[in-house]
């Protein structure tokens, strides 16, 4: 609810952030590119390990691939979305008196 007291000044007036308010913001995924999308980012790492498995069959190598596919996978499908959640929802409550 925007109140104007001036032609240029605007006062808005909210107790708190709503579901409507978050609606107005696209989601995180939306924002993307395909190639940076949950399907192929999950694609593209099972394809390295299983590739890597397939070509070299050295589980030495094939363990720190998986390892670090995991920690990708927790990085951009868990930690960055949910980062933009909270961001997102620290923006509507800084707007708010």
């Amino acid at each position: 609810m925007a109140t104007t007291i001036s032609p240029r000044c605007t006062l808005l007036v909210t107790l708190k952030p709503s579901a409507n308010d978050f609606a107005e913001f696209p989601s995180f995924w939306s924002l993307k590119p395909w190639w940076c999308q949950p399907w192929s980012i999950v694609a593209t790492g099972l394809v390295g390990v299983i590739g890597s498995w397939l070509v070299l069959q050295r589980l030495w190598i094939s363990v720190p691939i998986a390892i670090a596919v995991t920690l990708w996978w927790g990085l951009f499908l868990v930690v960055v979305p949910s980062a933009y959640k909270a961001s997102l929802e620290q923006d509507l409550m800084g707007r708010r008196p």
